[in-house]
């Protein structure tokens, strides 16, 4: 009796002859096999998404469309004005999406706003047309005005040929998809620099304008109109 009361003592402890008691390996097998759960390591810090958000926000189109819009309106003061609209209906925009942040607290951005408004069919095709359509389009707009301003400097006097904008804008977007794809931190190093360039070329241009402002720069704005 007092030998099968040691053997029971051993199998409920989980120890028999110095080793594991089966159903206990069984558990411990089954609690490996289990799948764990899988998520994105947390590498991007408060800066870094600050610098995204505002690299985001401030595209290559504050320094491709004054050219455009200069030359359709005629004089400084209307493309101002232009400008200020547009600026009034972007934050307007802003606002919008800052809603939509706060009512729907998922993450997919417009694909969560648009599931929740229209269904998943709207919200499937919005996604597919981004990943297919909108974002390479305004990428490559992106990479090809990049290029056509760092080439300019080389060919004075004339255009750049568009062979050497391809290949430059090319090598752009290979560059940053590696960048992007070997490390979140370098990448986002790289993001929180240009942003801070961004931010100083425009800091610049808009102390610059109110400087020939005060030396009276602003009878130069209207100058056509009052001709």
């Amino acid at each position: 009796m007092d030998e099968e009361n040691l053997r029971k003592r051993e199998n409920n402890t989980g120890m028999k002859n110095g080793n594991r008691a089966p159903d206990k390996l069984e558990l411990e097998d089954m609690t490996e096999n289990e799948p764990k759960h899988v998520a994105l390591k947390q590498q991007v810090g408060l800066i870094s998404g600050i610098s995204l958000i505002v690299g985001t926000m401030i595209g290559s189109g504050i320094f491709i469309s004054p050219k455009a819009v200069l030359s359709n309106t005629g004089a400084v003061g209307p493309c101002l004005i232009v400008w200020s609209a547009c600026g009034v209906l972007a934050t307007l925009g802003a606002l919008c999406y800052a809603d939509l942040g706060t009512m729907i607290t998922k993450s997919g951005g417009e694909y969560s706003y648009l599931l929740e408004a229209f269904g998943p069919i709207p919200a499937f095709l919005y996604s597919w047309m981004c990943i297919v359509v909108t974002k390479p389009s305004s990428f490559a707009i992106i990479c090809l005005s990049f290029a056509e301003y760092a080439a300019t400097p080389f060919y004075p006097g004339c255009e750049p040929p568009q062979i050497v904008i391809k290949c430059l804008a090319a090598v752009a977007i290979i560059l940053i998809t590696f960048l992007n794809s070997i490390s979140v931190k370098l990448a986002s190093y790289v993001q929180n620099f240009l942003t801070a360039a961004k931010l100083l070329i425009v800091t610049i241009i808009i102390v610059a304008g109110i400087v020939l402002i005060a030396q009276g720069g602003m009878l130069l704005m209207f100058g056509n109109e009052c001709q």
